[in-house]
C-alpha cells in the first residue's frame, strides 16, 4: 500500500469511528496504567499531590483530578476512583507506568500500599448516545439510576466466573460514557464488544476518539501539555485555590489573572493543515502559536488548538496562520464544545 493510500484508509477509518461515537456507541481498550492504593491513609497520600482535596470524596464515585510537577506545571490528568476500601488512579493524559511509578514514589507511603499496573487488572470504555444500552448488561438495576461519576459493582462478566468488575459512569467525549474496570480484562473487553455490536456500534481507534474528545473540550488527552503552565492550559478550574495546606507543586502556582496566553480552540476550512509551531496572526500581528491539530474526522471543519495571547482567545475572531509572508490561511476562534452531543437529547430508558 502506498503512503497516499494508507493515509486515505486511515482517514476513512477515523471518519467512520467518529460517526460511530457520535451516532451509536464505540468501545476502546484503556491502555493507560492503573494504580491501586490500599491502606487507611490513602486519601491523605492523594492529598499530597492532587490539586483538589479528597476530604469530601464519596464512596463508590469517580472524579477527574490534576497532578502537578514540582514547578507547578501539569504532570497528568487522572481519574480517581473510590471503590470500597481501595482507591484507584487512571491517567487521562499520556504517561507511562514507569513515569507514573517514579512520580508516586516521591511521596510518603507509610500506611499506604501503592501498586502501579497491578497484575491482572484492566479497563475498557464505551461511549456514544446509545452507550447506556450497553451498560444495561453490566448492572442489575435500572441503568438510569447510575448517575454521572457514580461507580457500581457489576454482577458478572460473561465467560469469567468469579471475576470482579466495576462499572463507572464517566466519559471523555461529551456523549454518554461508561468504563468497566475488571480483574478479567480480556473477558470484559470481549463482553463489551459483543454488547456494542448488538447496538449497532463497534470498536473504535484513537484518531476518531481524539477528534470527539477535542470537540468536547478535552483535546489535551491526545495533545498533551507540552510546556504549558496550568493557566496556559486553561486548567485553573481543576485547582482548588482555597484549600487548606500545601500539595506538590502548589508553591509555584499563581492564580490566573486573565492577562496571560491561553489554550484556545480554532476552526478552519476542511482540508487545511497546520504544523505545530505555526504562528497565528491578527491583521499581520503575531498573537499566538499553533500547538496541535485534531484528526480530520469531522467532515464539516478542521479543529486546531493554539496558545493565544489575551484578549485574542475570545470566540468569533477572524485570525490567520502564517508560515511565511503571503501564506495566510484563515482561522476563527471557537467555543467548546463544538458539536451538540446527541446524548443531550437521547433519554436513558
Amino acid at each position: 500500500m502506498t503512503a497516499t493510500a494508507l493515509a486515505t484508509a486511515t482517514s476513512a477509518t477515523a471518519t467512520g469511528d467518529y460517526a460511530t461515537l457520535r451516532t451509536a456507541v464505540g468501545a476502546y481498550r484503556i491502555a493507560a496504567p492503573l494504580v491501586r492504593l490500599t491502606g487507611d491513609d490513602r486519601l491523605a497520600f492523594l492529598d499530597g499531590f492532587l490539586a483538589k482535596s479528597a476530604d469530601y470524596v464519596e464512596p463508590d464515585t469517580v472524579r477527574e483530578v490534576l497532578a502537578l510537577n514540582a514547578d507547578g506545571t501539569p504532570f497528568a490528568i487522572l481519574l480517581h476512583f473510590e471503590i470500597g476500601d481501595e482507591s484507584w488512579l487512571l491517567p487521562r493524559t499520556a504517561v507511562t507506568a514507569d513515569a507514573l511509578g517514579a512520580y508516586l514514589a516521591r511521596f510518603e507511603t507509610a500506611g499506604v500500599t501503592v501498586e502501579v499496573a497491578p497484575e491482572g487488572w484492566g479497563a475498557t470504555a464505551f461511549e456514544g448516545p446509545v452507550a447506556w444500552s450497553v451498560a444495561v448488561g453490566f448492572t442489575d438495576f435500572d441503568i438510569s439510576g447510575l448517575t454521572l461519576h457514580a461507580v457500581t459493582e457489576s454482577p458478572a462478566v460473561p465467560d469469567a466466573p468469579g471475576a470482579t468488575a466495576h462499572l463507572a459512569r464517566v466519559g471523555t467525549t461529551g456523549e454518554y460514557g461508561y468504563l468497566l474496570l475488571s480483574d478479567a480484562p480480556e473477558a470484559a473487553h470481549r463482553a463489551v464488544l459483543a454488547a456494542v455490536a448488538e447496538q449497532g456500534g463497534a470498536e473504535v481507534g484513537g484518531e476518531g476518539l481524539a477528534r470527539v474528545q477535542a470537540e468536547a473540550g478535552m483535546g489535551l488527552y491526545a495533545a498533551g501539555f507540552g510546556e504549558l503552565t496550568v493557566g496556559q492550559a486553561d486548567l485553573a478550574w481543576m485547582v482548588d485555590w482555597s484549600r487548606t495546606g500545601e500539595f506538590h507543586g502548589s508553591a509555584e502556582l499563581t492564580a490566573p489573572t486573565g492577562s496571560e496566553a491561553r489554550l484556545t480552540a480554532l476552526v478552519a476550512p476542511v482540508g487545511s493543515r497546520f504544523a505545530a509551531g505555526t504562528p497565528v496572526t491578527a491583521a499581520g500581528r503575531p498573537v499566538g502559536t499553533v500547538l496541535h491539530q485534531a484528526p480530520a474526522a469531522n467532515p464539516d471543519e478542521e479543529l486546531v488548538l493554539a496558545l493565544l495571547d489575551a484578549p485574542f482567545y475570545v470566540p468569533g475572531l477572524e485570525l490567520a496562520a502564517t508560515d511565511e509572508p503571503g501564506d495566510a490561511r484563515p482561522l476563527r476562534t471557537a467555543t467548546l464544545p463544538r458539536v451538540i452531543a446527541r446524548s443531550l437529547t437521547t433519554k436513558i430508558a
